[in-house]
């Protein structure tokens, strides 16, 4: 009997390591789109149900409005936005320094993730006074503008958040990792216990 019942707890501990991840995973997604959905859908305020009169509520049409205006907004972004619109852009974006700062900010923390200029593609080692070693990225080869002449930038992520610290560093204190940018985020934010392959 003590065996059944240990062979039991067994099967249940490996139960919640498969169920939790996945549950949690497919939780995190349909609140995340369900939330975008809810908040975006206009399809009960634009269509009325032909037969009761009753508006109309179609899911998913909140989802497909977000994917279709970032679709055009890539279109227009790669055909038809020249180098004097985009002039005319930055100008006004001058006139509006709060909303510049936000719009900035949020473009380049993006621009770090995705695109063809992927800002954190330089995974690196450093490794402190006290012996202790940070895996971090590269993201300022020169900090010579600062008046830092050797020195560059590196940010590191929190494990468990996309929060992050940027410290300025010797550049000899750096050594690059031979592994992608994916694989280092993701041993980060896992707190470590990601495997690594």
């Amino acid at each position: 009997m003590k065996r059944i019942l240990s062979a039991l707890f067994r099967y249940f501990i490996k139960g919640l390591l498969v169920v939790i991840p996945l549950g949690a995973a497919f939780f995190l997604l349909f609140w995340a789109f369900s939330s975008v959905d809810d908040a975006l859908n206009l399809s009960d305020k634009l269509f009325v149900n032909p037969q009761t009169g009753a508006p109309l509520y179609i899911p998913g049409i909140g989802i497909l409005s977000v994917i279709l205006v970032i679709l055009v907004a890539g279109f227009i972004a790669t055909y038809l936005i020249t180098e004097p619109i985009y002039n005319w852009f930055s100008k006004w974006l001058n006139k509006l320094p709060l909303f510049k700062f936000i719009y900035s900010s949020i473009k380049d923390l993006t621009e770090a993730f995705v695109g063809d200029d992927k800002k954190l593609n330089e995974p690196v080692l450093v490794e402190d006074k006290d012996g202790f070693k940070r895996i971090g990225f590269l993201t300022q080869k020169d900090m010579s503008a600062f008046g830092l002449k050797g020195e560059v930038a590196v940010y590191f992520p929190w494990s468990y958040s996309f929060a992050g610290q940027v410290f300025i560093v010797k550049a000899d204190q750096i050594k690059p990792l031979k592994i992608s940018s994916a694989q280092a985020m993701k041993f980060i934010i896992s707190g470590g216990v990601s495997a690594m392959h």
